[in-house]
């Protein structure tokens, strides 16, 4: 192994070796069994003699660090050496992040234990996605002969993959989007972190749904802006209620997140004319508009702006897997630039590999023949809950009507005598994950209720979990 050891510092070489190779072994940086480098490697490296490492080495194994095997070289003990140290970085007790970072709660991370009826939001079944296909994708774009021939890549994306999108949301989604206008993004947080860069000035107001996705309020709030939640009602975000000096109003009109309500043509038609009236800008984040299973989706916001205020955000993570990461966003003519830029600036570009298989995935017709089978599964679930929550739970909840996405919400009835944060509590020791609506509010809640997600929860398992919240509500309705 390369292991860096350096010769500054006090006394002979040869102890300054010893000092730093006892380091790496006690810190764990070298670990039981790991080979050393032959002392003759590691003197010409180190300019020294072969001698002086001989003589470190030797130190260290009649310390019991170090064992030597005939024929084979210099290894680290490989009998555990009790407590290891811990090896971090200086502390920093004068550094501190500006004042904002200071007061952002810290996000919860999921647990090393799945729960056993996981009804968490926005996480597909990686069960239903096509992996051998996409293994075999993969290693024919990974073969010499194509890859790219540059170094580094477009920061927009491959024009490929571009392209494909293009022509899958203006066919899926009615978006009006060429090539050029497309900018491939790590998932749809970076496409927002891009958008805000270029467009939000410190002490900007920027409008999100009221409830809506924290990540993005978050996100706006880091770049200085001034965030306000605007309500959202049966028909979408309250247009009456943004703030006439507003810079940028983000939305999920398709499938609102996390209600689950589709925002109304009247209601759309009345955001683009307020932007227009306002010179604001829209951002449509269409997370997961794949997935439909009754009704014809409304017209995107993009396909109905006639003075380029919306840009558009688009994500592969629900349809695909998360872990691929892979976003887009189509953007006004206005704003190319500067976003193409920033999105440089970010990371200048992302895995080309994963985008020529992603637009090769599209190119055959294989996500869409993936959307509909995940489609027809997401279906089923959604359609079994809607009646078990219909069902066993009339007295307490109330599905907020939905015909998309991978989650649906349910609200409380006024009338019901419990805590939804006390009920999903005792539910969780039954092994059931359900998510409160508040976690999506940034203020007071009107209106408690839940949200249920569908995509990690197979369809037989989806009565029991049901079962098992529909106890812990009778229990605290009875406490």
């Amino acid at each position: 192994m390369d292991f860096h050891v350096s010769l500054g510092g006090r006394g002979d070489l040869a102890a300054r070796i010893y000092r730093q190779l006892l380091d790496a072994v006690l810190d764990g940086r070298l670990r039981p069994g790991e080979r050393l480098p032959p002392t003759r490697e590691l003197a010409q490296r180190l300019d020294v003699s072969r001698n002086t490492v001989a003589a470190a080495y030797e130190r260290l194994a009649a310390d019991g660090f170090l064992i030597g095997r005939v024929g084979s070289g210099t290894f680290v003990c490989d009998q555990p050496l009790g407590r290891v140290r811990s090896r971090n970085a200086p502390s920093g007790t004068d550094v501190r992040p500006r004042r904002h970072w200071t007061s952002v709660p810290v996000p919860e991370t999921a647990g090393p234990v799945e729960p056993d009826y996981n009804f968490d939001v926005g996480i597909p079944d990686q069960r239903l996605f096509p992996l051998e296909t996409w293994r075999r994708i993969v290693t024919g774009e990974l073969r010499a002969s194509a890859l790219p021939g540059r170094t580094y890549g477009e920061p927009a994306g491959l024009t490929r993959l571009r392209t494909a999108i293009a022509r899958h949301i203006g066919v899926s989604r009615s978006v009006r989007a060429g090539a050029d206008d497309v900018i491939v993004t790590q998932g749809a947080q970076q496409a927002l972190d891009v958008i805000g860069r270029v467009l939000i000035e410190p002490g900007d107001c920027v409008v999100v749904e009221e409830p809506g996705y924290r990540a993005a309020r978050l996100l706006f709030q880091s770049l200085g802006a001034r965030v306000v939640g605007v309500p959202v009602d049966a028909e979408g975000l309250d247009v009456t209620a943004i703030p006439p000096n507003t810079r940028l109003v983000y939305t999920t009109p398709s499938h609102q997140f996390p209600v689950g309500i589709p925002m109304s043509l009247a209601r759309r038609a009345a955001l683009l004319d307020w932007a227009e009236r306002h010179s604001a800008v829209i951002v449509e984040d269409d997370y997961d508009s794949e997935f439909r299973f009754d009704d014809r989706p409304l017209e995107p916001l993009q396909s109905l702006d006639h003075s380029g205020r919306v840009v558009y955000v688009g994500s592969f993570s629900k349809v695909m897997l998360p872990m691929l990461r892979l976003g887009f966003l189509v953007a006004p003519a206005t704003l190319r630039p500067a976003l193409r830029f920033a999105k440089q600036l970010t990371d200048w570009h992302g895995d080309l590999t994963t985008q020529a298989a992603m637009a090769r995935f599209i190119e055959e017709g294989l996500l869409g023949r993936h959307v509909r089978r995940a489609n027809r599964e997401y279906a089923a679930r959604h359609d079994r809950i809607v009646g078990i929550l219909r069902r066993d739970f009339s007295e307490w909840l109330q599905p907020v009507p939905s015909a998309a996405g991978l989650h649906l919400s349910a609200r409380l009835d006024p009338a019901a005598p419990v805590d939804i944060a006390a009920v999903l509590r005792h539910a969780g020791q039954a092994g059931v994950l359900v998510r409160d609506i508040a976690d999506y509010h940034a203020g007071r809640v009107s209106q408690p209720g839940i949200v249920l997600g569908y995509g990690s929860i197979q369809r037989d398992r989806i009565a029991e979990g049901l079962r098992r919240l529909a106890a812990s509500f009778r229990t605290l309705a009875d406490g």
